[in-house]
């Protein structure tokens, strides 16, 4: 059997475990929540380190992407290298491939047309496959890292735009503690504190990140699609209660929840038998067409 470990920056009451087959191999899955805790989570990493077959980084991004640069934050890279043994991801390689995946599954498979629909993407830098996607799908993308992660009322509309500022602003915001622009720890398990709503209610989908879309949620969401990641039953009953209309995971069901694409990520390497270095958005590619991964879809209301 191969053991996947997600570490976590986020909350521990997220913990879960599945065991599950994927391509007639035996895994089990696990997250662990450090609650916000760094240096926790970089000796969680180590403890891990030669005892596990993959580990995932959760609550953290050791790579955020806009166009064709790429930047390093520089608690990320502290995580990845606290492992000198078992390889590890943060899911960065998946979110260029299964979540571009997603959009085309969204028209495709669910008969939706994006064409001119509007899409608050609360986060791009951790997720701009899924941005690019569903802007060469037509919709109208407004890119909301600034509002959401830098708490500054500053929409951006086009990738171009939204490039130039990743690139005039990130190298410093790198350098910066995770924790002042990303929600983590118990931050994860506070109510929604509602800002912003003129963005929320011009939206017809609401894409991205979850804990970047919940923390200013406005109280209600009626008819509105959700497209993002991991999210628990408890986070499903919420957006029900607000009136969202229907939820869509990138990652798929496995036990009553979807996992982060870094677990998924880490299971594929596994599989793989490869360094992160050494994989290839092919090798991806290929493994999901074999693994026939789809998205979770749930109505709700």
């Amino acid at each position: 059997m191969k053991k996947i470990v997600s570490v976590s920056l986020g909350s521990s009451t997220r913990d879960h475990r599945a065991v599950t087959t994927l391509l007639g191999e035996e895994f089990d899955i696990s997250r662990i929540g450090m609650d916000g805790k760094l240096d926790a989570a970089i000796a969680k990493v180590k403890e891990l380190d030669g005892h596990v077959d993959a580990i995932g980084l959760g609550g953290i991004d050791v790579y955020l992407y806009a166009g064709t640069h790429r930047y390093a934050l520089r608690d990320g890279v502290r995580l990845l290298e606290a492992a000198k043994i078992t390889p590890v991801v943060d899911g960065s390689g998946l979110k260029n491939t299964l979540e571009r995946e997603a959009v085309r599954f969204m028209q495709d498979d669910l008969g939706m047309e994006l064409r001119g629909k509007h899409v608050l993407m609360v986060s791009a830098l951790d997720r701009f496959g899924l941005a690019q996607a569903l802007v060469d799908a037509g919709a109208d993308v407004l890119f909301g890292d600034f509002i959401f992660a830098l708490d500054l009322d500053k929409p951006v509309r086009g990738l171009k735009e939204f490039e130039e500022m990743a690139e005039k602003y990130l190298p410093d915001a790198c350098k910066l503690p995770f924790q002042f622009f990303y929600p983590t720890g118990k931050k994860q398990d506070k109510p929604p504190e509602p800002k912003y709503p003129q963005y929320y209610e011009e939206a017809d989908i609401i894409a991205g990140d979850f804990h970047f879309m919940r923390q200013f949620m406005p109280d209600r969401l009626d008819g509105k699609i959700v497209l993002t990641n991991t999210v628990t039953a408890t986070n499903i009953e919420e957006l029900r209660s607000r009136g969202v209309a229907k939820l869509i995971t990138t990652t798929p069901d496995f036990e009553g929840r979807s996992f982060g694409t870094n677990v998924i990520e880490a299971a594929l390497l596994a599989l793989l038998g490869k360094t992160w270095a050494d994989v290839t958005p092919e090798d991806y590619e290929r493994v999901l067409h074999e693994l026939h991964l789809r998205p979770r879809v749930v109505e709700l209301n």
